[in-house]
């Protein structure tokens, strides 16, 4: 007995552990049963959607149900498109250039003097001078950019027919003279200034007052110079053979963009100067070596007491020539004209003001031109031994002292017609 018992109790024990295991892979077939698809694929590949029982809907149909019952007239609205902007409109396009694109190659070249002057053209670089040249007239041939919005703020339809090139901000930098460049670049025919459209606001504050630049070899002087000009209300500026180019890169950087707020004539000779001066104007040279030039002789060292000393005339071949034929004549070779003061009068007539550079100084040919009109050398007193005024310094001393004679004439005019 005690022998089937052992062997009743050994066929049982195995199906113990069966029995737990079946149940549990019933109730995991069971709970997967349970759970409803989101989709059936057949072996075919066909996938078919779940439809929801009855009441049991998507949450996002419920809420979607229950607006539409709140709001029954409320009907979606297809999404709007943004209007095209005015550049897309124009059916403007542009190009990229790469590696080795001949279009590339005239930047290095453009920024010389001699292929300003021979192909007519220069460069321009940043977004308000270039903005500033679109405004006045200038007619630009292509533009170099970097990313596509900087073009896109320019009017469009300045841009048609102009060659459009998207190069790489490397590229940019390679180019440009300024520390952090703006990204865009654009060459320019070079502006006449008789088809240029100056401001309104700087036609109206226009003055009969002319500035004559003489041998200014410094870009930022000049483009300090043209500045003070643009602000002072000068009618015109007119630069003599032998100055920078006005076009200069350097010289437009300074400006910053009196360029195209006041006429300028380039390169011109001496003989052609008075063809730009209105009627009776008198020409007045800033020149502090009047007072001087009798007392000192060529062989002794003339102290600076301004921009231009008498010591530097002794470089031009025409004083060599008159010391040579005539060793006794001394000075006499420099016209004698009347000194003043800056502050004294002298724009009872239309008049214009010759600044000479610091290196070279004036030229002969410009006291000349001042004799014959019956100009003056206007002398701005500095404190002896103090080394000479820088010449955009003098220039803009001169111009708005010329400014404030000018609208003192005009006020006192006005109140004597007050009185009539």
């Amino acid at each position: 007995m005690a022998a089937l018992a052992k062997a009743a109790a050994s066929a049982v024990r195995p199906l113990l552990p069966v029995a737990q295991t079946w149940d549990v892979g019933a109730r995991r077939c069971v709970r997967a049963l349970r759970r409803r698809p989101v989709r059936v694929v057949f072996p075919s590949g066909e996938a078919v959607a779940r439809k929801p029982g009855p009441g049991k809907e998507p949450r996002a149909a419920a809420s979607a149900a229950s607006s539409q019952a709140q709001h029954p007239r409320q009907r979606p609205q297809a999404p709007s498109e943004a209007p095209p902007s005015p550049w897309e409109e124009s059916g403007l396009r542009y190009d990229k250039a790469f590696p080795g694109d001949k279009r590339l190659s005239v930047m290095t070249i453009v920024k010389s003097r001699p292929f300003r002057e021979k192909n007519g053209k220069i460069l321009l670089e940043g977004r308000r001078l270039i903005a500033d040249a679109l405004k006045a007239g200038a007619v630009p041939k292509a533009f170099f950019f970097s990313r596509l919005e900087y073009v896109r703020e320019l009017p469009a339809e300045k841009l048609k027919g102009v060659s459009l090139v998207k190069v790489k901000f490397d590229d940019i930098k390679d180019w440009s003279d300024l520390v952090t460049p703006q990204g865009i670049m654009g060459i320019f025919a070079k502006p006449d200034h008789v088809k240029m459209t100056y401001p309104e606001t700087q036609l109206h504050h226009s003055l009969p007052l002319l500035l004559i630049c003489d041998n200014l070899r410094d870009p930022g002087n000049l483009g300090t110079i043209l500045r003070s000009a643009a602000g002072a209300g000068c009618s015109k500026v007119l630069l003599t053979r032998g100055c920078v180019d006005a076009w200069d890169p350097k010289v437009l950087r300074a400006g910053m963009g009196a360029h195209f707020q006041v006429p300028i004539i380039n390169n011109l000779a001496w003989e052609a100067v008075p063809n730009y001066l209105p009627t009776d104007t008198q020409v007045h040279v800033a020149d502090n070596c009047g007072i001087y030039a009798q007392a000192q002789m060529p062989s002794q060292k003339a102290s600076n007491h301004g921009w231009v000393c008498d010591r530097r005339y002794l470089k031009f071949h025409k004083f060599e020539e008159a010391e040579d034929s005539d060793p006794g004549t001394g000075q006499s070779w420099v016209p004698d004209l009347e000194v003043q003061n800056y502050d004294v009068d002298w724009t009872e007539a239309p008049a214009a003001v010759v600044i000479g550079g610091e290196t070279h100084g004036l030229s002969l040919e410009s006291l000349q031109l001042a004799e014959s009109t019956g100009g003056r050398r206007l002398l701005i007193p500095v404190v002896p031994g103090v080394d000479s005024l820088n010449s955009a310094m003098a220039a803009s001393i001169l111009l708005f002292e010329g400014k404030r004679q000018l609208r003192a004439r005009e006020d006192h005019l006005s109140r004597d017609r007050s009185y009539q």
